[in-house]
């Protein structure tokens, strides 16, 4: 229902996949089913689309730039300001590089940007760690320090975050502000939410497009032509960008 089902589609798709449910069934397996039961509801591709974020997001790899340009996206689009992306600053010891450095209310905001392609995977204490020694090596550069994530973490990295004052924003991380509810209620779906080939993944990154209703921007003809793509394909990615953003 959070990705957009009316309360009959999601009983009529909770009734299909409860009979194939077995005991001691894996979440990535019960994940299928209702993937393929909402496959099979008419005019559903959006909801379809959007049920599938958080894979749509591991497909921003393999590595984790892509991620890094989405989050600073992200930011922008809340109205925070970005001053460098992927950047070296000089620490009291070591240079380090440092994925955003965000301005907050004036306030100069360290951001590590932690990327993961595969279910299963989650940021723990010593990725909170690293990043509290980087904050603190590179002090009084920075004002605050924030990890932007797309797993979970763990409870130690939520206390030991928490207890030194680092933001951390996750998947179902913190209440309320977690990852999926700023994309979702902002309706910032990455640009794989669309589920664009590999050819045309790399045109939409190429060009620095990584929100899906960044494409609703521009023209067809001319989307197509700085893209590569056929008309075809951009009015049909456009027609889903509406869908899925209504």
């Amino acid at each position: 229902m959070r990705a957009g089902a009316s309360r009959k589609i999601a009983k009529r798709i909770l009734k299909k996949v409860r009979s194939e449910v077995y005991r001691d069934m894996g979440t990535s397996d019960i994940y299928k089913l209702v993937l393929g039961a909402i496959s099979e509801e008419k005019d559903e591709k959006a909801l379809q689309q959007k049920y599938q974020l958080k894979d749509a997001i591991m497909k921003l790899g393999p590595a984790g730039f892509a991620f890094e340009n989405f989050v600073k996206e992200l930011l922008e689009h809340r109205g925070i300001q970005i001053e460098k992306i992927r950047t070296y600053v000089k620490g009291k010891c070591i240079n380090h590089e440092i994925d955003l450095i965000a301005i907050l209310d004036h306030k100069k905001i360290m951001v590590e940007c932690k990327y993961h392609s595969h279910r299963g995977n989650y940021v723990g204490l010593k990725d909170t760690l690293y990043t509290h020694a980087r904050f603190l090596d590179t002090q009084p550069k920075f004002d605050g320090e924030a990890i932007v994530c797309n797993t979970k973490i763990s409870q130690d990295a939520k206390k030991y975050a928490k207890c030194i004052g680092q933001q951390v924003f996750s998947w179902g991380y913190p209440p309320g502000k977690s990852l999926e509810k700023i994309i979702e209620e902002n309706k910032l779906y990455p640009i794989t939410i669309l589920n664009p080939n590999s050819r045309e993944l790399e045109a939409f990154f190429e060009n620095n497009i990584m929100i899906a209703k960044n494409i609703l921007k521009f023209d067809e003809s001319y989307l197509s032509k700085i893209t590569g793509i056929s008309k075809k394909r951009i009015n049909y990615f456009q027609t889903l960008v509406e869908q899925i953003i209504q």
